[in-house]
């Protein structure tokens, strides 16, 4: 789990606010059923995880309508992108594993791996 503002939320949660992040930046609006299809997971899932996120202040939703990343949750979600992107990088850039392989190894990494350990990578790739 990753720490966020002195509270833990689960790598399931971490991976519905950076899916919603994403989607945020892409399009003018994000739904249920965006992050349904984007993540493949059911309706029912996403929405019982949105109304965990907005309990804990990381979105705003009500029934049927569009869900907003709050404050917190923008910044949440940028720090969540931001670690997955730099660890596919490194990943493929010095270990030279495929896109595909990278990306799958990248999201269960950015979960567990240090921000000390992430900011190592990230001062090795820019040398």
């Amino acid at each position: 789990m990753m720490i966020t503002e002195n509270e833990c939320i689960s790598k399931a949660l971490e991976d519905y606010l950076e899916a919603i992040y994403e989607l945020s930046a892409k399009q003018a609006t994000v739904r249920i059923t965006d992050i349904a299809l984007h993540l493949n997971i059911s309706k029912p899932s996403v929405n019982r995880a949105v109304n965990a996120l907005k309990l804990r202040g990381y979105v705003s939703h009500e029934p049927y309508g569009d869900i907003h990343l709050t404050e917190k949750g923008i910044e949440a979600g940028g720090l969540l992108s931001d670690r997955h992107k730099m660890i596919k990088q490194f990943l493929v850039t010095v270990l030279k594993m495929s896109a595909d392989d990278a990306e799958d190894e990248a999201c269960r990494m950015a979960h567990c791996v240090s921000q000390k350990t992430v900011d190592r990578m990230t001062c090795f790739m820019k040398k």
